[in-house]
């Protein structure tokens, strides 16, 4: 499989090679390769006459569409930068965002007034996100080329080593952290996607997952890199409308993060086994899924690859496994991508062998690392000191066999008088009882062992009458579900379980409040 220097570049080849295949779909509209490839020209041209240039930065709001996607090619054609946000951001976000990185238009569902009050923000233009794909293609303009599909040799396109885009994180911690990311850093998780899943010409993925994060994005750009066919989803939750979707555009594929499955099984039980016959295979990514909803998918869907992939936005899909071709393997992420290389270090960041009894922390290299923190050199380097490997906080070990397994990171994992548990076994039986809409679980300080779990529950609607939930039969509930030693000390109700934009538990948040900070 060849692969140029930039998913827009693939994107463009492909144009050619398949011009009349389905690129992008979502809920409104659906655009062949040609069609999105002019679209990109004309948005392009357009982001030219209001001053993009090389390394310009745009930000651009997510709505999980066609018109985002085209947004971010347009962005990469004209050796921009793009900073994307996730749907709905604060003003006060956007804002901190803009000014952060001198961005030069700001593209979204709408215009924020504010921007021309605030002396770092008023010079920034405005672009409604829907009218990305309004543009009609254009020629050339100022020695600038846009040109049909046929004269792509004319185009300059991006290199390996110029800048694609920035990630900014949730900030849930504290401030936001800007990841940097390269063309080649896209293009080698790209390549590791399509490697590792196995990925076929005429895939047609389901993407539910947001296309502001990592996630989302990289299995967007893998799918162009490939010449395949990508569907957005923008909720999950309205399972009509997607298995509609699914049958309309002949899906072959998914991405879900394990909250999303979990959300399907409980939603419409095993409706998702009616496409085992389709269904070539399914990409959980962002946490780690859940053993008994790996045993689960692996029932209804006993033909379709599973995969299980690991990563962060700093080296991102760098390891995974088919859960379905080798189960059993509890705490296994499988084994590492064509683009990355795992060790195990200590706490000083020496490497040592490993094993299930002498736990470190996990390290990545490859073409997947990042470039940097943007505007942040001393992050950068506590991050990777050497600029070689990425160091985690995620524990783990590395089999004899080169199976990689990871327990948690290091602040989520309880240790209960020196065992080792992973807040998601807990999780995962917590689920299933019918009174239970959502959980996390958090280590809590214990004089006798420690630590012990504690266990954060949001109840379902119909949970609150006489017959509904109650501690003692909840607690009755674990006591079969659980060992003994996984038993919660306590349990606190709340409305909400806090997850970032892609599913994951904000911990942290639940562990301040446990602590009344």
């Amino acid at each position: 499989m060849m692969f140029y220097d930039s998913i827009v570049e693939n994107l463009a080849r492909n144009a050619l090679k398949n011009p009349d295949r389905l690129c992008l779909a979502d809920e409104k509209k659906s655009l062949t390769y040609k069609e999105v490839w002019d679209s990109v020209c004309g948005l392009a041209m357009e982001f030219d006459k209001r001053g993009v240039t090389r390394e310009s930065r745009v930000i651009v709001e997510c709505n999980q569409s066609v018109d985002y996607m085209v947004c971010d090619f347009a962005v990469q054609l004209l050796k921009g930068i793009f900073v994307p946000l996730e749907k709905n951001a604060a003003v006060s976000r956007i804002m901190e965002i803009a000014s952060e990185t001198e961005a030069v238009i700001h593209v979204g569902p709408k215009s924020v007034d504010e921007f021309a009050s605030h002396e770092e923000t008023k010079n920034i233009g405005y672009m409604d996100i829907k009218d990305a794909c309004s543009f009609a293609l254009g020629s050339e303009r100022d020695g600038v080329y846009y040109g049909s599909i046929e004269d792509l040799d004319v185009i300059d396109f991006p290199k390996r080593e110029d800048v694609a885009e920035i990630l900014f994180s949730t900030g849930t911690t504290g401030k936001s952290k800007g990841i940097v990311l390269t063309h080649g850093n896209n293009i080698a998780i790209a390549e590791n996607v399509c490697c590792g899943v196995k990925m076929k010409p005429e895939n047609v993925e389901m993407i539910p997952m947001p296309t502001s994060h990592s996630h989302g994005l990289r299995r967007t750009y893998a799918n162009m890199a490939n010449g395949s066919s990508v569907v957005f989803v923008d909720n999950i939750m309205l399972l009509k409308r997607v298995f509609s979707m699914m049958d309309e555009y002949g899906v072959t594929s998914m991405d879900l993060s394990p909250s999303m499955l979990t959300m399907i099984f409980k939603l419409s039980k095993d409706r998702l086994g009616d496409y085992a016959d389709v269904m070539d295979y399914i990409q959980i990514g962002s946490a780690p899924l859940p053993e008994d909803d790996k045993l689960h998918i692996s029932r209804i869907l006993p033909k379709t690859r599973l995969y299980n992939f690991y990563g962060s936005t700093e080296a991102g899909c760098s390891c995974l496994m088919d859960f379905n071709e080798a189960p059993g393997k509890k705490g296994c992420i499988g084994k590492p991508a064509v683009n990355a290389h795992f060790i195990v270090v200590d706490e000083n960041r020496n490497e040592i062998k490993s094993s299930i009894d002498n736990l470190g922390f996990l390290a990545s290299s490859g073409a997947i690392n990042m470039k940097e923190y943007f505007k942040a050199p001393e992050l950068t380097k506590e991050a990777m000191p050497d600029g070689d490997y990425i160091y985690t906080k995620d524990m783990g070990y590395i089999d004899e066999d080169g199976f990689v397994y990871m327990l948690g990171r290091k602040d989520d994992v309880i240790n209960f008088g020196g065992i080792k548990i992973s807040p998601e076994e807990i999780e995962s039986q917590v689920i299933k009882n019918e009174w239970i809409r959502d959980c996390a679980c958090i280590p809590v300080k214990d004089a006798m062992t420690g630590q012990a779990p504690k266990l954060f529950i949001a109840l379902e609607p119909e949970a609150a009458g006489e017959d509904g939930y109650n501690e003692k039969a909840f607690r009755a509930f674990l006591a079969k579900a659980l060992d003994a030693n996984k038993q919660p000390k306590l349990i606190e109700v709340i409305d909400d379980i806090p997850r970032t934009f892609n599913g994951k538990i904000k911990r942290n948040e639940l562990i301040k409040r446990s602590e009344g900070k």
